[in-house]
C-alpha cells in the first residue's frame, strides 16, 4: 500500500473524476486553488507520487494520447483499490489529528535566542506578513464565492482563513506584551532558569521504577 500524503490523496480524487494525465491533474489543482493546499511547485514530486500509487495498485495507465506537438503522456485511471484507500486515508485524516512539527512552534520554542527587542521587531514583521496573507486568501475566497462555486468546494481556504485569523490575533497580543514588558527575559534570567532545572528530573513513579523504593 502506498503512504498517505496529501499530494497522493489529493491525485486520487482527481482521477476518481476522470482519467487524465499528470500535467491535466497539475492544471486542475492550480485552477481549483488546490496548490494553497498541497505543494505542487515541483512537477517532478507529482510524478513521482503518481508512480509510488501506480506501484501500488491504486492507479492504472488507461492510454497515451498526443495533443499536436506536445510528447505523447500517459493517461492514468483510478483503480477500485485507489478509491478504498482515498476513502480510507481521508477518513482518518478527518478524523485524527496529525502530531505535526511546524517551523514556527519550533521557533517559538527558543524565542530567548534573540533579545527582547529583537524578537519583537521579528514578530511584528510576521503580523505584516500575516495581514498580507490573509488578505490574499480573503480575495481568494470572495472570487469564488461570486463565482457561485459551492461551499464544500471551499472549505480547505475558510480553514486557512480561520487559522490565519487565529494566528494573527495571537502573534498581536505576543508582540503586545513584548511592548508593555509583560513577557520578558535577560542572560541573567535565563542562567538562573537554567540552573534551576540543571539538577532536576522527572520524579520516579514508584509503580513502574524499582529505583524509587530504593533508600
Amino acid at each position: 500500500m502506498a503512504r498517505s500524503s496529501p499530494l497522493a490523496l489529493t491525485v486520487l480524487a482527481m482521477l476518481a473524476e476522470a482519467p487524465m494525465h499528470a500535467y491535466r491533474i497539475q492544471q486542475l489543482i492550480k485552477l481549483r486553488g488546490k496548490d494553497e493546499v498541497v505543494n505542487v511547485r515541483q512537477r517532478n514530486s507529482l510524478y513521482q507520487t503518481i508512480d509510488r500509487l501506480l506501484r501500488a495498485g491504486l492507479v492504472a495507465v488507461q492510454d497515451t494520447e498526443r495533443d499536436g506537438a506536445f510528447p505523447e503522456r500517459t493517461v492514468y485511471a483510478i483503480t477500485d483499490a485507489g478509491r478504498d484507500a482515498a476513502r480510507a486515508w481521508l477518513r482518518e485524516q478527518l478524523a485524527q489529528p496529525a502530531r505535526e512539527f511546524p517551523s514556527f512552534p519550533a521557533a517559538l520554542s527558543v524565542l530567548p535566542l534573540l533579545s527582547v527587542d529583537d524578537a519583537r521587531r521579528e514578530l511584528e514583521a510576521r503580523v505584516i506578513a500575516l495581514e498580507q496573507e490573509l488578505e490574499r486568501v480573503d480575495a481568494t475566497r470572495n472570487a469564488a464565492l461570486a463565482m457561485q462555486i459551492p461551499r464544500f468546494f471551499l472549505l480547505d481556504t475558510e480553514w486557512i482563513q480561520q487559522t490565519l485569523e487565529a494566528e494573527l490575533a495571537w502573534v498581536r497580543s505576543v508582540v503586545g506584551h513584548l511592548k508593555a514588558g509583560a513577557l520578558t527575559w535577560s542572560d541573567a534570567r535565563l542562567r538562573e532558569v537554567a540552573e534551576r532545572f540543571m539538577h532536576t528530573g522527572p520524579r520516579a513513579d514508584p509503580h513502574t521504577d524499582p529505583r524509587a523504593d530504593a533508600r
